[in-house]
């Protein structure tokens, strides 16, 4: 079993087969999930990568974004999934440098439309815009990719700093158990015996391994209501049955571990 990041799945690798669990990649599967990590996903269902500082200082687009369809926020697909961050131009014919999130960037490859959004939340102005993807390919650790009436470098350039999204509709299909990380936030989880351990709050990855975080309430020793952590492996020595359809996950984990 596994699930994806990027692509959101991750792969659950069953440790009592191999002794160490697969490396998570960014689809997950249906079943028992099979791997474990640690690394605070951003996003939700992704891993991000180390900020660059090319996006963290970016200039607001302006002006030459006319080539893009503009959006606003009824426009913007409801399943939409944050996939990466423009950090740069690539070339001079308005080509994007995109940072993924995750490790594997089907995501990103596949979809036909792309959605950007510069601004975080609370700012003054947000600005959204869409455009066919005419083409794209992976370039070192980035990808690369080329949007339908975005052919100066300048135009390019002023987008640094947009993060990309892309419609959850049109993620790759996963192979047999794996599953999207988006796909297990908010699942509730079990053991076996029926004891309720919380709900999937994001999913962690180091790189060897995909882990659950499963979070409860509970109180601290005064007795002032906290927020409790589980920490499980996504691997299928522990986890024993994923039902999207019923949000539900079981599990091989006690209560007091």
């Amino acid at each position: 079993m596994s699930a994806h990041d990027a692509k959101s799945a991750v792969k659950a690798n069953d440790a009592s087969e191999s002794g160490a669990p697969e490396v998570a990649t960014s689809a997950a599967t249906s079943g028992a999930g099979k791997a474990a990590a640690r690394g605070a996903p951003s996003f939700g269902a992704f891993v991000r990568k180390p900020a660059r500082e090319s996006a963290a200082k970016a200039a607001p687009a302006t002006g030459a974004t006319g080539s893009l369809r503009a959006e606003t926020e009824a426009s913007w697909p409801a399943d939409a999934v944050e996939v990466g961050a423009v950090i740069d131009a690539y070339g001079l014919k308005g080509w994007l440098k995109i940072a993924p999130h995750a490790q594997d960037s089907q995501a990103l490859l596949s979809a036909k439309r792309w959605w950007l959004l510069k601004g975080r939340e609370g700012q003054g102005h947000r600005e959204r815009h869409s455009a066919v993807r005419v083409s794209a390919k992976v370039h070192g650790d980035s990808v690369v990719g080329q949007l339908s009436g975005l052919d100066d470098r300048d135009a390019a350039l002023l987008l640094r700093g947009a993060r990309v999204y892309v419609s959850r509709a049109e993620f790759p299909a996963p192979a047999a158990d794996e599953y999207y990380w988006v796909d297990l936030i908010g699942l509730d989880v079990a053991n076996e015996a029926g004891v309720e351990l919380g709900k999937v709050a994001d999913l962690i990855d180091n790189g060897a391994q995909s882990v659950l975080r499963v979070t409860y309430a509970s109180t601290d020793k005064d007795g002032k209501p906290v927020t409790g952590e589980r920490l499980i492996p996504f691997v299928g020595v522990f986890v024993k049955s994923v039902d999207l359809a019923a949000k539900r996950i079981v599990v091989d984990w006690e209560a007091d571990y």
